[in-house]
């Protein structure tokens, strides 16, 4: 019997939200939890996502973008929706399954109006920390 967790992190297109969180959860070798990632459509792994990860040395290059349908083969414990649109349109999972939100802005709608690539990288910076001080929180919300 797997006595590990299975998170699933959902977003709208498997791009940057739900990777960073994946990045993270995985990064910080969590006992209890074994982590994924998908989007409800497939938007490529942002490359501004990654070298925001990268930046505080967490490899994420090697992910790739992929939906639920891609990932049904796992049967996850708890869904956690990273973007309200994922949230809105959460496909179906079994009624075990917990299903948390916990909504980030979208670092490219944020990041639209920058003039400069340092600009952008601020609204991805700061969306990147929102992201891991709530996976450090999470064996907590998970069990508590």
């Amino acid at each position: 019997m797997n006595e590990r967790l299975k998170v699933l992190f959902l977003c709208t297109g498997n791009s940057c939200r739900s990777q960073m969180a994946e990045g993270f959860c995985r990064h910080l070798k969590y006992v209890g939890i074994e982590c994924f990632s998908a989007g409800i459509q497939k938007h490529g792994l942002n490359r501004l996502a990654v070298k925001v990860m990268d930046e505080i040395g967490i490899d994420i290059s090697n992910h790739f973008s992929k939906t639920v349908d891609e990932i049904d083969e796992e049967d996850f414990d708890y869904v956690v929706t990273v973007c309200d649109h994922a949230n809105e349109n959460c496909p179906y999972f079994p009624a075990k399954t917990g299903i948390i939100h916990r909504g980030f802005d979208d670092p490219p709608r944020l990041a639209e109006n920058a003039a400069t690539e340092e600009e952008v990288l601020v609204h991805y910076r700061r969306v990147r920390d929102e992201i891991r001080d709530f996976v450090m929180k999470l064996p907590e919300a998970l069990n508590g």
